[in-house]
């Protein structure tokens, strides 16, 4: 172990392919015409990242779990404002999934759990191993706060260069990252078509969190809600009790996983020592570039970032 504070990353891959696929900024087209830009965008942001960084260890999480994973058995309404990917798309979603290989990086994906899931078990594994190790998850996704559970832990919005730590989240929300599932059983998340308590907003969920803590507490305690000093007091009782059913399957659907540990699951498996980050194979690379049909422009341009990041190994 180093000497300081060392710094495990964790990277939310599909939020950086897919503000690739549909910035303004980024465009590229294979040799066929066929669209090419969310693989060309991520293949530019891992590099420049691990030029950057020089990160010792990082995994990338995948999302391919869009209708087969378990929240969609708890719910059918769950994120079924998304739509799965057309042909094109979902060979350059296949791409990014196989860079992580080609650059010596582990990659992780499962048609169960979301990317979120993979990260929270990647996490908890970390600390399990040696509690001094920081967790900086690179994400703007706040459902992901709920896993900052060290000091030295952060959400990092890359491309903001926004880094937010627990007492951030504290600020910010007026909760605890560990109270982020009651709170988004609460108020919902419309993002993920997730339901919460209708009528209770981000004032009220605080306020109940503040004092019950979690759901749990809040409906062994449901009487006493009415001594709470808020407006509309002897209504949200009312809500809370009308909707119990949706608060709780709320919580189900915004909590992460961290505990996954099934065989057929390879992120559950991995060793953290095969997380350690190398350097990367140019010739590798260069094939893998010549079998997506990268124009020589773009394909020269990826080429040099890696030749550079080699060079610097």
């Amino acid at each position: 172990m180093t000497t300081g504070p060392a710094r495990f990353y964790l990277l939310d891959s599909s939020i950086y392919i897919f503000q690739a696929h549909f910035s303004t900024y980024v465009e590229c087209y294979d040799r066929d015409g066929e669209e090419l830009s969310a693989l060309y965008g991520f293949c530019q942001f891992i590099l420049q990242f691990l030029r950057r960084i020089r990160p010792e260890h990082l995994a990338l999480a995948h999302d391919e779990s869009l209708f087969t994973g378990f929240r969609h058995e708890l719910s059918a309404d769950y994120k079924s404002n998304r739509e799965l990917p057309d042909d094109n798309l979902a060979r350059q979603l296949a791409g990014c999934s196989e860079l992580g290989g080609v650059l010596g990086l582990r990659s992780f994906a499962s048609k169960k759990y979301e990317a979120d899931d993979i990260i929270g078990t990647l996490a908890r594994r970390v600390r399990q191993a040696d509690a001094r190790w920081e967790i900086h998850i690179v994400s703007k996704d706040k459902d992901l706060a709920q896993l900052l559970l060290g000091e030295g832990d952060c959400l990092w919005d890359y491309n903001a260069n926004r880094r937010r730590y627990r007492p951030d989240i504290i600020e910010q929300f007026g909760i605890t990252p560990e109270q982020f599932p009651d709170y988004l059983a609460l108020v919902g998340d419309t993002v993920d078509c997730i339901g919460g308590v209708p009528g209770i907003g981000p004032v009220k969920a605080k306020e109940l969190l503040r004092k019950f803590g979690s759901v749990e507490n809040l409906y062994s305690n449901l009487d006493d809600v009415g001594k709470l000093q808020l407006r509309g007091v002897g209504r949200l009782q009312g809500l809370l009790q009308d909707h119990r059913d949706a608060a709780y399957l709320s919580r189900s659907l915004a909590r992460i996983v961290c505990d996954v540990d099934e065989p057929d699951e390879p992120f559950s498996q991995a060793r953290l020592d095969e997380m350690t980050v190398g350097t990367p194979n140019v010739a590798s690379f260069e094939l893998y570039l010549e079998r997506y049909g990268f124009p020589d422009r773009e394909r020269g341009r990826l080429l040099s970032l890696c030749r550079s990041l080699a060079s610097q190994a």
